[in-house]
């Protein structure tokens, strides 16, 4: 299945939740696309487990084997429950640290500036999005990539970054601090669905 690429308002509306962060597309219209978004019946409990994968998985702009072997090797970590421990991961990914860093303002702006070549760690180019970042690895943006103005845009529109990502204004790159914890993700998402999707296939 390849990665979604059509519009993303719709999604955000048939998911009820704002896929870019910034709530647009909820403000005007606060229901379902559609003739009947306004009516639907009450979701069944599979429904409301299936919607909550989409929401997450949406959310991070994964393909549906990208975001089950994510969750599989979640389930493969001794420490910690298996469903903060994906959460865990999913953050960790390189698009998603670029986002939190404030680089790009979408997480899908941010794939975009990895895949393109943009983005360094720890100083060599990675072009790939789902790269692991670790704690401590310093995320870069390349010396002729500093001048783009998406990123200048997306900087000045920063108003607060997460507690476990540091970023340093004059040097343009940041770091990973810490892994994060769960209540610092996320509390639209309730992942203890989704762990019950994957155990009922």
């Amino acid at each position: 299945m390849s990665r979604y690429t059509g519009p993303s308002w719709k999604v955000s509306r048939r998911l009820g939740i704002s896929l870019t962060g910034s709530g647009k597309e909820l403000a005007r219209r606060p229901y379902a696309p559609g003739q009947h978004g306004q009516s639907r019946r009450k979701l069944s409990e599979y429904g409301m487990q299936l919607r909550e994968k989409q929401k997450l998985r949406m959310m991070y702009g994964m393909t549906e084997r990208q975001f089950a072997n994510t969750f599989k090797r979640a389930g493969k970590i001794r420490e910690g429950k298996h469903g903060d421990n994906f959460m865990i991961l999913l953050e960790q990914r390189l698009d998603n640290v670029v986002y939190r860093l404030g680089l790009a303002t979408t997480r899908r702006q941010a794939r975009q500036l990895v895949n393109h070549g943009h983005i360094t760690v720890d100083g060599k180019r990675v072009d790939i999005p789902s790269y692991e970042v670790q704690p401590g690895q310093v995320i870069s943006l390349r010396e002729r990539s500093k001048n783009l103005q998406i990123v200048k845009d997306a900087l000045e529109a920063v108003v607060g970054r997460a507690p476990f990502v540091s970023f340093d204004e004059d040097k343009m790159e940041g770091t990973l601090v810490r892994l994060p914890e769960r209540d610092e993700l996320d509390a639209n998402i309730d992942e203890s669905l989704i762990v019950e999707y994957y155990n009922k296939l």
